[in-house]
Order: C-alpha cells, then sequence, then structure tokens
C-alpha cells in the first residue's frame, strides 16, 4: 500500500467532491507531475480514478432522490458512446500536442470557476459532495416552444450534443466534464443548481467508465495502482462531503481555479 497513492486518491476525491464542476480536471496533473506518468497512462487512470469518486457520489444522491433521470440518460449513454473513440484518438496524437491542449482547457475552467465565484457566490455554495433536499422539481426545456421538456428532436438533440462534447473531451483529457454537464443542465433545462450537481456525478460515472473501458482494451494497467487510488478517491469523496458544510463557498472555488492555473503551468512546462 502505498501513502504517496492514497493521498493523490484522496485529493481527486476531495476536489472532485468540494466543487459543482471542474473539480475532476486536477485527476491528470497530479498523476503527471507526482507519479510521473506519461499522458496516456495518466489520463486513462484519471478515468478509473474519476469514475469510482464519482460513481460512490452518484450512489448517494441516488439514495437521496436528487438525480434527474431524463437528462442523465440522453447526456450519460452519447457522452459513453463517444468516449471510446476521443480515447482512441488521444492515443494517436502527440503527447505535446495533448499536454498543451489540457493546460488551454484548464486554464478556461479555472478563468469560469473563478468568475463564477464572484459574480455567482452563492452557487459555489453547491458542491457534489453536499446533500440538500430532494424535493423534485419539472425538467424544462430552453428549446422547446412550450418550456417544458418534450421527446421531441430539439429537447432530445440538445442533451445529446452536451453528452458528445463531454465524452470527446473526457476520452481526449482524462476529465470528468462537470464544467459542460452542469451549465448544459442548468441553463438549457432550467433545473436548480443542486439538482444539476447531482445529475452530474451520474452522467461522469458513466462516461468516464466508458472511456476507462476504451482505455483498458489498448494499454496495460497497474490495477494494485488504480485500486489504491480509487480507494482514495472515494474516501475523499467521504471526507468532503464531511468538510463542505464549513468549506463549500466562493472562496475556496477560487483557491481550487488558482491551483489549476498553477497544475496547468506546470503541465504545459512538463
Amino acid at each position: 500500500m502505498s501513502p504517496l497513492l492514497l493521498v493523490i486518491g484522496i485529493l481527486i476525491g476531495a476536489v472532485l467532491g468540494l466543487t459543482g464542476a471542474g473539480g475532476s480536471v486536477l485527476a491528470v496533473p497530479l498523476l503527471l507531475i507526482c507519479l510521473k506518468l506519461d499522458p496516456a497512462s495518466a489520463t486513462g487512470l484519471a478515468l478509473g480514478v474519476v469514475a469510482a469518486s464519482s460513481g460512490y457520489g452518484a450512489i448517494q444522491r441516488i439514495r437521496q432522490r436528487e438525480i434527474l433521470w431524463i437528462p442523465a440518460a440522453l447526456f450519460g449513454i452519447s457522452g459513453a458512446i463517444v468516449a471510446p473513440p476521443g480515447r482512441l484518438l488521444a492515443s494517436h496524437l502527440p503527447s505535446e500536442w495533448l499536454l498543451g491542449s489540457f493546460s488551454v482547457l484548464s486554464l478556461v475552467i479555472a478563468v469560469r470557476m473563478f468568475l463564477q465565484s464572484i459574480q455567482h457566490p452563492e452557487l459555489a455554495k453547491v458542491v457534489r459532495a453536499d446533500s440538500g433536499d430532494s424535493t423534485q422539481e419539472p425538467l424544462l426545456c430552453r428549446l422547446s416552444d412550450t418550456g417544458r421538456f418534450d421527446w421531441r428532436v430539439r429537447c432530445m438533440a440538445g442533451l445529446s450534443v452536451g453528452g458528445v462534447l463531454t465524452g470527446l473531451l473526457s476520452g481526449l483529457f482524462g476529465v470528468g466534464g462537470g464544467f459542460l454537464i452542469v451549465p448544459f443542465l442548468n441553463q438549457l433545462n432550467g433545473v436548480s443548481m443542486r439538482h444539476a450537481v447531482a445529475t452530474s456525478l451520474v452522467i461522469i460515472a458513466a462516461i468516464a467508465s466508458s472511456g476507462f473501458v476504451a482505455h483498458i482494451s489498448t494499454h496495460v494497467v497497474d490495477w494494485s495502482q488504480l485500486a489504491q487510488l480509487a480507494i482514495g478517491g472515494i474516501a475523499g469523496m467521504v471526507l468532503g462531503s464531511v468538510l463542505a458544510r464549513w468549506l463549500a463557498g466562493a472562496r475556496l472555488q477560487q483557491v481550487f481555479a488558482i491551483v489549476i492555473v498553477v497544475m496547468a503551468v506546470l503541465v504545459w512546462f512538463r
């Protein structure tokens, strides 16, 4: 049992749990820098750890009945279908291009997190590791003439396009994709931030799992290493649920955003 692997896993799970979106982007830099892994191994392992951590969080939210299953299914299935081709594409791209593109993506996520913490500080308190009421709410659709969700092409396509984009980025860079999932659900479907964040856990678990399965079909995986990281990731989610009521907020989100920027720079010059 390696203490370093457990600590990295705990950090990944805790950051994932203590953010509403974008927390899993720290997984790849931690694996690249702390474990000295190559980009393919780091992004593949990141998918496995994020899948385990978000899967644990999703189970908790399912018990609390906070999941919106229609967007979870449409978003998750379309993303899970596209994640393996994204993973295959990543294996054919130069490492320098992947690392550079990942750094740019990280900076975009960090800027969005920081701006949200300033413009909407109340939303920063809604995190994946926290639990709220289980009040169900209607699913809306900005693309519908009535504003309500229906099973027509426009409403289904909106969620499916979001899933395709998320699946592609997840397969390419080993990220969970919450930075896309939560805004899509919150703005396109008009659901509360709390339900969007909760639902994102199911979607992330599905997409990350699909990407990880594609990874292990083409790469050798150190299962002992993955198991320790996953145990740490789940422990980090548990720790996040304990700390969320005291730590979650705009200031913490700003700290995470700065850390993401620092890690992106380190990855760029790795």
